[in-house]
């Protein structure tokens, strides 16, 4: 009896046959689908936050199918394999956790963490040895989010020892940046306008990462709870029959105000 795992990719297999199949899988290649795996991605993301696991099971399947879609494309081009997929990360489980598959014994999430890291520190010291001109930042992705590019990038410089080791000069930093963005807006220069600002928010982000704060998570929380407070203020404009372009500055930041306080007790 078959299982599900293996009719998952005898389905795939069969969509991407070239005669039998389905016409659009059969066209698609490793780039086309770029843009479902971040959709799939994101709605998984969505259904954890909104806590609906019969959703997220269905959202994982949909993320699975990518991988597995994937995966038959490199197939047919003789690359590699689901097995092999499966069997590298398997192995990558087993190097990074030796106090579970080994005889490692850590009593602290420190120490678990710097074990972690120094393995993925002798494997990209694996890939060096075998790519011409290779860093240790070659392999970061540059098509993820920035802020969490951005997170990651930081986060490698420092386990090479390239970090402040406590917080006070990040806060320094992040004051020096303040002030050479508004250096810049008195200069009237947009793209050193926009450089400053870049330099800041990689400053905030490094904040961030120093205060064990996810920077991405950070920002949507913010973003949403931004959206609650401008639709409380978007009510109460309702409520007296205008528009939001109907009232001053001044009124809708005392409303705002108002939102902040509703919100805090509800």
């Amino acid at each position: 009896m078959l299982t599900n795992t293996q009719k998952l990719l005898d389905f795939m297999a069969q969509l991407r046959d070239p005669e039998k199949g389905c016409p659009w899988d059969v066209k698609q290649n490793f780039a086309s689908l770029v843009p479902y795996l971040i959709e799939e991605s994101y709605e998984v993301i969505d259904a954890i936050e909104r806590n609906d696991m019969d959703e997220l099971r269905l959202e994982l399947g949909d993320l699975l199918l990518q991988v597995v879609f994937h995966a038959q494309i490199a197939n047919e081009a003789g690359l590699f394999n689901f097995e092999q997929v499966a069997e590298g990360i398997a192995d990558k489980l087993v190097r990074r956790h030796p106090h579970v598959f080994g005889d490692e014994v850590f009593t602290t999430d420190e120490q678990r963490s710097l074990a972690w890291e120094k393995v993925k520190q002798q494997e990209r010291e694996g890939k060096k040895a075998t790519k011409e001109g290779f860093s240790v930042m070659s392999d970061m992705v540059s098509s993820m989010p920035a802020l969490m590019e951005s997170e990651k990038v930081q986060g490698r410089a420092a386990s090479y020892g390239f970090d402040w080791p406590e917080i006070a000069p990040v806060f320094d930093k992040l004051k020096e940046e303040i002030q050479e963005v508004q250096e810049a807006i008195a200069l009237g220069n947009k793209a050193e306008i926009e450089e400053e600002v870049g330099d800041l928010l990689f400053v905030a982000v490094n904040l961030a990462r120093h205060l064990k704060v996810n920077p991405e998570l950070a920002l949507k929380a913010a973003t949403k709870k931004f959206i609650k407070r401008f639709q409380y203020i978007e009510q109460q404009v309702a409520k007296s029959n205008r528009q939001l372009t109907d009232c001053e500055l001044a009124e809708l930041d005392g409303l705002w105000n108002e939102a902040k306080v509703y919100f805090s007790k509800n």
